[in-house]
C-alpha cells in the first residue's frame, strides 16, 4: 500500500463562551483562522504574528460522538479491503491541552451511554463487522495500559499476574514491531465481553482534580485491540494479523492555571515530558534530512513507533478549547496537529502462514501423492513397489548388491525406483569411502636403493659396469611403485667413454 499521510481531524469543544473575534471556523474548507489580540503594553511597537490559518483532513465543530465516529474513526475498520480485518494495522489518538474533550472523545460521558466515545463505538462496530463475514473464524483480544509517570502498568492484569503495578517493558521484532513483553490479552469472543474488559480497564486509570477539568487523566491511556484472522472456507495456513491502537493522551498543562501541586504537580510534569518527546519525534519525522528518529526517549513515543511513521493507517484528534483564555494553548495543539500531518505511513497487509497448518497440508499432499504413485504402479504392473522408508535389512540387500556389482560379480543390478538408485548410490560411496580409508592405513613400500642388500657406492659388475641397485638387479626396480615420489626406474648404465 503506498505511504499516507496521518490524517487529522479537530474538533472543537462546545462552550458558551466562544472567542469569535479570535477563531474563525471554516467546517466547509476545513480550515481554522485565528486572530491573536495585540498587546500595547508600555506603548512600544509589537510586531510580532497576531494571526495564523491553519488547514486541516477535517474540522468538526459542534459535532455529536456519532457523527466524530462516522466521519473519523470508522474509517479504520475498513472500507475497500484496507481496515483492521484485512490485515492492516490502525492508529487513533487524541491529542490537546487538558480539560479539551479528549477521554471524552475516546471513552465518552460516564453518565449515558448514548454518549460513549469513539473505543466503545468501535468495539461495536468491529464486531459487527465479524458478523458480516461468516466465512472466516476471527478471534479478538483485548489489550489495555497506561504510562503513568514513565511506568507502564497493565490495568487488565491476571489475578495471579502479582504485583499489577509493575513496570511494563517494550519489545521490539525483527521487523522492526513494537509490543509490550506480558501484556494481558483478554479473549473476547462477544462485543459484550470485550466492552466489559475495556470499562474494567477505564476504571483503573489514574485521575485527579485541578482547577480545569474535575476528572483529569493523570496517564496516557492505551486500549489495543488484536485481531486474528483465519478462512473457515479454505483449509489454507494463511492467517491474517492486525491490531487497532485506541489511545487517550493526557493533556498538556501550563502549570500555572491547573495550579497543580505536589502529587499532582509531579504527574504534570511527566505528562508535559512525555509530549514534549512526542513533539520531537514528530518534529524529526516531518524533516526528510533527519536520520535519526528519537523514539526510545520514553515511554510513549516508543510504543507508538508503529503508529507514527510505521506499518500503520493513523489519525489524530486534536481537541481545542475555543475560549479566548486557552488561545495559546489551542496555536500549540493548531501547530503540532499541522506537524503530525507531515507525518508519513505505509502500512501493508499482515499475513503469516500457520505452521501447524502448513504441516497438515504437507501431510495431506504426501499422502495424495503415495496414494497416486501406488494407482500408476498397480495400473503398470508393479503391486509390489512401496514408497515407505527402507528396513536395515533392505538397506542390507541393496548394499550386498552393490558391493557384488563394484567387485564385478554381477554385471547389472536391476533399477526398480528412484529410491533404490538413491540408495545404491549411498552403498557404493561408502564402499568407495572404506576402500580409501584401507589404502591409506596399508604400510608404504620402501625405495629400492634403500633396501636391504642394495649394492654399494662403487661396486662394479662384470664387464666394468656399476652394479644394480637392489638385489634382484636393475629390472626389478624399473616401475616399481614409491610412496611420495611416484614410479621409480632405476639407476641407468653409465655409457660415458673412459678418458684416455
Amino acid at each position: 500500500m503506498p505511504s499516507k499521510h496521518v490524517r487529522v481531524v479537530v474538533r472543537t469543544r462546545p462552550t458558551g463562551r466562544f472567542a469569535e473575534q479570535t477563531f474563525r471556523i471554516h467546517e466547509d474548507t476545513n480550515a481554522i483562522d485565528v486572530k491573536l489580540p495585540k498587546s500595547d503594553v508600555g506603548g512600544t511597537v509589537n510586531n510580532q504574528v497576531d494571526s495564523f490559518s491553519f488547514k486541516f483532513d477535517r474540522v468538526l465543530h459542534n459535532a455529536s460522538q456519532e457523527r466524530v465516529f462516522d466521519e473519523f474513526a470508522r474509517e479504520l475498520l475498513g472500507t475497500g479491503g484496507t481496515g483492521v480485518l484485512d490485515g492492516f494495522n490502525g492508529t487513533c489518538m487524541a491529542y490537546g491541552q487538558t480539560g479539551a474533550g479528549k477521554t471524552f472523545t475516546m471513552v465518552g460521558g460516564p453518565a449515558n451511554f448514548a454518549y460513549r466515545g469513539i473505543i466503545p463505538r468501535c468495539i461495536t462496530a468491529l464486531f459487527t463487522a465479524i458478523a458480516a463475514r461468516p466465512e472466516c473464524a476471527i478471534t479478538v483480544r483485548l489489550g489495555a495500559l497506561e504510562i503513568y509517570n514513565e511506568l507502564m502498568m497493565d490495568l487488565l492484569p491476571y489475578p495471579s499476574a502479582g504485583d499489577t503495578a509493575a513496570d511494563q517493558q517494550i519489545q521490539e521484532d525483527s521487523k522492526g514491531g513494537v509490543s509490550v513483553k506480558g501484556l494481558t490479552r483478554r479473549v473476547a469472543l462477544t462485543e459484550e465481553e470485550c466492552l466489559q474488559a475495556f470499562f474494567e480497564a477505564d476504571a483503573a486509570r489514574a485521575v485527579s482534580e485541578h482547577s480545569l477539568n474535575v476528572l483529569s487523566s493523570r496517564s496516557h491511556f492505551v486500549v489495543t485491540l488484536f485481531v486474528e484472522s483465519r478462512s473457515r472456507v479454505e483449509s489454507n495456513e494463511r492467517v491474517v494479523y492486525s491490531k487497532i491502537h485506541l489511545v487517550d493522551l493526557a493533556g498538556s498543562e501550563r502549570l500555572k492555571k491547573t495550579g497543580s501541586f505536589g502529587a499532582t504537580l509531579k504527574e504534570a510534569t511527566f505528562i508535559n515530558k512525555s509530549l514534549t518527546f512526542l513533539e520531537q519525534v514528530v518534529v524529526a519525522l516531518s524533516d526528510k534530512r533527519r536520520d535519526h528518529v528519537p523514539y526510545r526517549s520514553s515511554k510513549l513515543t516508543h510504543l507508538l513507533k508503529d503508529s507514527i511513521g510505521g506499518n500503520c493507517r493513523t489519525m489524530m484528534i486534536a481537541n481545542i478549547w475555543p475560549e479566548g483564555s486557552h488561545v495559546e494553548e489551542t496555536v500549540s495543539t493548531l501547530r503540532f496537529a499541522t506537524r503530525m500531518m507531515r507525518v508519513s505511513n505505509e502500512a501493508t497487509q499482515n499475513i503469516q502462514l500457520d505452521s501447524q497448518q502448513l504441516i497438515r497440508k504437507y501431510e495431506r499432499e504426501i499422502r495424495d501423492l503415495k496414494q497416486e504413485l501406488a494407482m500408476h504402479d498397480i495400473l503398470s504392473g508393479r503391486s509390489q513397489m512401496s514408497y515407505e522408508p527402507y528396513t536395515p535389512e533392505e538397506q542390507r540387500e541393496i548394499e550386498k548388491a552393490a558391493e557384488q556389482y563394484f567387485e564385478g560379480e554381477v554385471a547389472d543390478v536391476d533399477i526398480t525406483s528412484i529410491k533404490q538408485v538413491r540408495e545404491l548410490f549411498q552403498s557404493m560411496r561408502r564402499l568407495y569411502q572404506n576402500q580409501q580409508q584401507a589404502l591409506q592405513s596399508r604400510p608404504a613400500r620402501a625405495h629400492p636403493s634403500q633396501a636391504p642388500g642394495a649394492g654399494a657406492e662403487g661396486d662394479v659388475a662384470e664387464g666394468g659396469q656399476p652394479a644394480a641397485e637392489g638385489a634382484g638387479g636393475a629390472d626389478e626396480g624399473v616401475g616399481d611403485e614409491e610412496a611420495a615420489a611416484g614410479l621409480s626406474v632405476g639407476v641407468a648404465a653409465d655409457q660415458s667413454k673412459r678418458a684416455k
